[in-house]
């Protein structure tokens, strides 16, 4: 059964493959950098902390990126152990650096994925744009060959839920 998934989850990545062009390549790895170590987030989070009227946001943002970070690349990438789709790939041209982490799940679409969803429970407005940045890191992740779907996805529920629970934390903490 995992033979079947993997080569449905590599048909997927060999598709997207078929659409590469210089100017996506530009694109996807300059998108794919926006979310190298959350640094994106944490900056933006930071920013919002110095606001009084954001406050609140960025602290919800960097609480959600902690929360995400344990789970994600502290516990599930070292007990899940998946190494990445081009190491079942010889001929595969990759755009960035290989890797030195696992695979499952995707630690760029999860922590964008938590500060994005975090500042959306806060903010609509923002937390849209920052939604719709999150959603193209996560793709990029795909396009460049260095995730499987299964790892975005995971990356991305993980992402949401670690958003909601840092929500609802700050937000328990305030109402006492």
């Amino acid at each position: 059964m995992y033979e079947i998934i993997l080569e449905f989850e590599l048909s997927i990545l060999n598709a997207l493959q078929s659409i590469s062009c210089s100017l996506l390549d530009g694109i996807f790895v300059f998108v794919t950098h926006l979310g190298d170590k959350g640094m994106l987030w944490i900056l933006l989070g930071l920013c919002l902390c110095f606001s009084k009227k954001h406050r609140k946001a960025g602290l919800c943002m960097l609480l959600a990126l902690l929360i995400n970070f344990i789970i994600c690349n502290l516990t599930l990438k070292p007990l899940v152990a998946r190494i990445r789709p081009y190491e079942y790939v010889s001929d595969i041209k990759l755009l960035v650096n290989k890797l030195s982490d696992f695979s499952f799940p995707s630690g760029h679409s999860s922590s964008s994925f938590a500060a994005a969803f975090a500042l959306w429970l806060n903010n609509k407005k923002w937390g849209k744009v920052c939604l719709i940045i999150a959603g193209l890191i996560a793709f990029s992740r795909l396009y460049l060959f260095v995730h499987f779907p299964s790892d975005v996805l995971a990356g991305i529920i993980l992402g949401i839920f670690s958003g909601f629970v840092a929500y609802k934390i700050l937000n328990k903490k305030q109402s006492l």
